[in-house]
């Protein structure tokens, strides 16, 4: 079975028709035309994408083999498009779940500022942790699905794209490194004060500044999540390697196979 007649067979079981295949690729109704009629072959980049669209190993589509291999033990192609999208969206998650920490840190302020009146500092302190549980969930939605594979399958790239992505990732972790650090430095910074005082101090005269001290704690966590998740996303980029052949990762994989077998 040639490649083109292996196009065709699996645009048909999908359901798909060549100007819809055209628009996933990229490329125009015609080319698909051609390739299916053995008038021509795609670039390397269309037919990796080929393979994931249709779950098939790039040896089924490229060999005379007659039966598709849903094998991914090579990996799965990302593009450069695909690749900023995913960026885009972590860093919208990232604000959010940062976002979230921050506000359910704040909302311990209120008691400290109210602490004679529960009926004052209760409807603030549930206003700002309700916010800040919703970002969580928002992040949920902001999260496309599309993206979701990265995290599931060891990935591939054009080799000059990864060594732009691989530069740019080293670039942000010394930025972030400083970033980080000040976000750190800012955490610890307001437990110290609150934990001395509490545990070595006695007249309590720090108590009308713990809301400036808890204040500084949720900065700190602000700054340390925002910047950490964004770095993970250039991490299992550009990194993936390493992120595919941590145990977890490799458990996760066992588990999904069998369960397909299953």
């Amino acid at each position: 079975m040639t490649f083109g007649e292996k196009l065709f067979k699996l645009r048909k079981e999908k359901g798909l028709s060549q100007e819809a295949l055209a628009e996933k690729l990229n490329t125009t109704r015609q080319a698909i035309s051609k390739w299916e009629n053995g008038q021509g072959y795609p670039e390397t980049e269309k037919v990796l994408m080929i393979g994931n669209i249709f779950e098939v190993s790039i040896d089924y589509l490229l060999k005379d083999s007659v039966e598709p291999s849903n094998d991914k033990n090579a990996g799965y192609y990302v593009n450069k498009e695909m690749a900023e999208g995913y960026l885009l969206s972590a860093h919208k998650v990232s604000k959010y779940l940062a976002l979230g920490y921050f506000l359910i840190a704040l909302s311990i302020i209120p008691y400290f500022l109210f602490n004679q009146d529960p009926t004052i500092y209760i409807i603030p302190t549930i206003l700002l942790a309700t916010f800040g549980i919703g970002m969580f969930v928002s992040t949920s939605f902001i999260e496309e699905n599309q993206y979701k594979v990265l995290k599931t399958e060891p990935l591939l790239f054009d080799e000059k794209y990864l060594k732009e992505l691989t530069a740019r990732y080293e670039n942000l972790k010394k930025r972030y490194f400083v970033i980080n650090l000040v976000g750190s430095g800012l955490f610890v910074a307001g437990i110290l004060a609150i934990g001395i005082e509490r545990r070595f101090i006695t007249s309590e005269f720090l108590l009308p500044y713990y809301p400036i001290c808890i204040g500084i704690i949720a900065i700190g966590i602000y700054i340390s999540i925002r910047t950490s998740n964004q770095l993970d996303a250039y991490k299992l980029l550009a990194k993936n390697d390493i992120y595919t052949n941590r145990i977890f990762f490799k458990f996760q994989r066992k588990m999904r196979k069998k369960l397909d077998e299953f």
